[in-house]
């Protein structure tokens, strides 16, 4: 093993870090090569820095015309440099800040430095890279965003331990969270590993759904339980669509807050980025971030290192005019006001779905799944498949929807306008009966 995954792996002994790391995780470190020698040279070569693999004139990055008239609020070396294989210094510090403010339960918690990464998804893969070996087990619900499956069961050859995600509140609905089964499945996944990971997505993709407050207790509390018992457990936040819960009484933090400074053997990481919550899907910036009670900072910056080694060894780093726009953007006058304005254009849509289903029941082929946060709703197929159904709306009627599994078919009203929202269901709720007869 090299000299330097021996190094920080010792740093990291007995902590659950430690435990939880798969084989690559083990192996796993950040080279002290180009990368390292060049952020040296930056300091030091004072006269001539021929390190890095750029071109430089007049000591600025060479960049095109016609690159530079589409980037006004950038400098070239913004625009088109390398980023340090972390993420920019300062937007990750200033992304801390903001997981503190949005996340009042984690004041005085030990954090780590979010590293960036290039987009969630670039997150949840890495961190399987480093926690998830063949055959190991991550608890999931069973309704969960299928690219975890990609990630997951595909990549790593991992297993996905599945719970039902809601409990039953009747005859034609589901109830709430599924605290029961989650238990469940975690005291399960630990006798047979000895240790558990489990990713936990909410506002979910694909049901909406965020949980109570008192459910969110009541994970917490599971998690607690199974931790106490002598099981070192990894909880990943993919908190994709932070910040747009509709309903009181809903979680509104991250279950993160409450977990990084829980339990010594709980090592929770959090994956978040300004996709969703700022509107920039294709700007592919996400964020990773670890907490456990306990860690001091070497402790952290090993476990970063190892995240920078992944990070270096698959794409090298993320781009780095995003991450400067970004940074730029969280501290322009008016910023908050503008997602707020679009949050209560979200809100407003989900009111409307809500108000729909209110007043114009689903055939009972079509159970509506609990929803109350995010981008999506989702209605559980009885009697009919759902890809017969999508295919449906999608040839007859030119209405496009996801159907999952042949049991489940999600509908995104954050890409509907409001008053789309009744012509919408209307032909949903139309085409299922139809197939029914």
């Amino acid at each position: 093993m090299n000299p330097l995954a021996e190094e920080l792996n010792r740093t990291l002994s007995e902590t659950c870090a430690s435990r939880l790391l798969s084989a690559l995780g083990t192996r796993m470190y950040f080279p002290k090569g180009i990368l390292s020698q060049s952020a040296e040279a930056s300091e030091k070569a004072k006269m001539f820095n021929a390190t890095i693999g750029m071109s430089y004139e007049k000591g600025q990055p060479m960049i095109l015309e016609a690159i530079r008239n589409h980037l006004p609020g950038l400098s070239s070396a913004e625009a088109v440099a390398y980023a340090p294989t972390a993420g920019v210094p300062g937007l990750r510090r200033r992304w801390k800040e903001e997981i503190v403010r949005k996340n009042p339960s984690l004041a005085g918690a030990s954090l780590s430095l979010p590293v960036v990464v290039p987009g969630l998804t670039a997150g949840i893969s890495f961190l399987a890279d480093l926690f998830v070996d063949p055959g190991d087990a991550v608890v999931l619900p069973d309704l969960f965003w299928p690219n975890y499956r990609l990630i997951l069961e595909e990549r790593k050859g991992a297993r996905l331990a599945t719970y039902p995600m809601f409990t039953h509140g009747g005859q034609s609905r589901a109830g709430g969270f599924n605290v029961e089964g989650f238990k469940a499945a975690l005291e399960t996944e630990s006798r047979i590993r000895g240790k558990v990971v489990t990713i936990l997505n909410f506002p979910n993709n694909p049901t909406g759904y965020s949980p109570t407050l008192a459910e969110a207790d009541a994970i917490v509390a599971a998690l607690e339980q199974v931790a106490a018992a002598g099981t070192d457990v990894l909880v990943v936040s993919d908190d994709a669509y932070f910040g747009l819960q509709y309903e009181e009484g809903t979680l509104r933090e991250s279950l993160f807050a409450r977990l990084a400074a829980r339990n010594p053997r709980i090592l929770a990481a959090k994956v978040d980025g300004q996709t969703k919550e700022d509107y920039v899907w294709g700007f592919r910036s996400g964020f990773v971030t670890f907490g456990c009670p306990g860690f001091q900072e070497a402790q952290y910056e090993a476990l970063v290192k190892k995240l920078m080694g992944v990070v270096r060894s698959c794409v090298s780093s993320s781009a780095a005019p995003t991450q400067y726009i970004l940074h730029k953007a969280l501290d322009t006058p008016g910023y908050e006001d503008q997602k707020a304005r679009y949050r209560k254009i979200l809100e407003s849509r989900y009111r409307r779905v809500r108000d729909f289903l209110a007043g114009h029941p689903a055939p009972s082929c079509l159970k509506p799944l609990p929803f109350n946060s995010g981008y999506f709703m989702s209605f559980e197929c009885d009697g009919l498949s759902a890809e017969v159904l999508r295919k449906k709306l999608l040839d007859e009627k030119g209405i496009g929807v996801i159907a999952m599994q042949e049991k489940w078919l999600r509908v995104a009203f954050s890409s509907v306008e409001a008053e789309d929202v009744e012509p919408l269901y209307t032909a949903i709720f139309a085409s299922a009966k139809a197939l029914m007869g």
